[in-house]
């Protein structure tokens, strides 16, 4: 027997009761982004409004009683739902369903199945998977390649059919009844029960499916494909939004676009023409800056090199830096005697490092300047250099680095 959602997917709350309710935990994406355990209860109850996750489509979210349904999957002809409250088996519960999350779902799951039949009746492919993202979906298509006209046929032709209202109706058929040799579908799952359940859209396409649909293809409104995306091997994915999510969309760019008009102060037609000028002259400003800081770091070796403070360790920190203008700092100056400890970035937070003169020193003391640094590194050849998270730690180091030096001048 089909679920009330399946049998009534405009249905958006119903009564029902509990038939169990036992102890259970869920795994979630917690609020910093990791995933965590929760411990709950998996409730059945004898009909369900909410939709478990299956053929592609994602689950519904709701509530029973007013409590919050994390979770609903299917567990052979039974829909288990996820809750954080106990209900008690028997008892009477209102059941009602996050009509925006459902019908969203219906209008990218009937979108899907309209596609799916178009791209097989105009080019002969075949879908092979389909994904119901949260902000857009895709269609793996059979074929290595799909151009940019075949995807504007395939648009006109479902959005044609859109203004058509086509009626879209859900029928169940025995397992014997011969009329399941002619329609599509992807196989059934291991653990099917029961009558199949066939939608079928009026003189385009009729498909095994378990999913929540429109009852026309006019509440689906619009279609955009979005484009082809490479796929797995000689696939093909085809990326396009349904309905409510058009509208979103077009929402979103519009906000762009009057973001991008102020900054760039110009009209939405030459929006492509002025970034295009401002990467133009990044990289000039780059080239420039590149060629200024070689400049700076040549005459920063010298200076340090004729300084009467040279040798020892000699320690050089500067805000405005990479790794290149360290290299060539340690090129320039070339000495084996002296500890040259460089460090660039922030003065209180994470930068970069390089310690560079004899070989054996450099080989023993980097590991120890990065661990009092709080970073990480390597070296080989009188050189080591990595990265710091800790840069207000430089002068530690800097010690660290003269106390060794005095030692073996001592020992010497």
């Amino acid at each position: 027997m089909a679920f009330r959602c399946q049998r009534d997917s405009y249905a958006r709350e119903f009564t029902t009761a509990v038939v169990s309710c036992r102890p259970a935990e869920l795994q979630i994406e917690g609020s910093n982004g990791k995933r965590e355990v929760v411990s709950g209860f998996h409730v059945v109850l004898e009909d369900t409004l909410l939709f478990p996750e299956g053929g592609g489509q994602p689950d519904d979210r709701g509530t029973i009683n007013d409590i919050a349904v994390l979770r609903v999957t299917r567990q052979g002809s039974q829909a288990h739902h996820f809750t954080q409250t106990p209900l008690n088996p028997g008892s009477q519960v209102q059941v009602r369903v996050d009509w925006e999350r459902r019908f969203d779902h219906m209008q990218q799951h009937s979108g899907q199945h309209l596609i799916t039949a178009v791209a097989d009746h105009l080019f002969g492919w075949k879908t092979t998977s389909w994904e119901l993202g949260r902000l857009r979906s895709v269609i793996e298509l059979d074929s290595p390649s799909v151009t940019a006209e075949q995807v504007t046929a395939i648009e006109q032709s479902v959005n044609g059919k859109i203004r058509d209202r086509l009626p879209v109706t859900v029928r169940e058929l025995s397992l014997d009844d011969p009329e399941v040799d002619q329609v599509r579908g992807r196989g059934l799952p291991d653990d099917h029960a029961g009558p199949i359940r066939v939608v079928t859209i009026k003189g385009v396409d009729s498909n095994m499916c378990c999913g929540t649909h429109v009852s026309n293809l006019s509440d689906l409104q619009v279609i955009k494909l979005l484009g082809t995306e490479k796929g797995k091997k000689n696939k093909t994915n085809l990326v396009f939004l349904a309905g409510n999510r058009v509208l979103k969309w077009m929402e979103r760019s519009h906000g762009t676009e009057k973001a991008l008009t102020a900054l760039l102060k110009c009209g939405v037609e030459d929006h492509v023409e002025a970034v295009k000028k401002l990467q133009n002259a990044t990289k000039l400003l780059q080239k420039n800056n590149l060629n200024l800081l070689r400049d700076l770091a040549v005459h920063t070796a010298h200076s340090l090199r004729n300084s009467p403070d040279w040798g020892g360790v000699i320690a050089l920190h500067r805000k405005e830096g990479d790794s290149e203008f360290m290299n060539i700092i340690a090129n320039e100056i070339g000495s084996e005697e002296t500890l040259l400890f460089l460090t660039v970035g922030d003065e209180k937070g994470a930068g970069l490092f390089l310690l560079a003169g004899p070989a054996e020193a450099v080989e023993n003391l980097g590991p120890r300047v990065a661990e009092v640094l709080e970073g990480k590194g390597a070296g080989k050849k009188g050189r080591f250099q990595g990265k710091a998270t800790k840069m207000s730690r430089r002068a530690e180091a800097q010690v660290l680095l003269q106390n060794s030096i005095s030692t073996e001048r001592a020992e010497v």
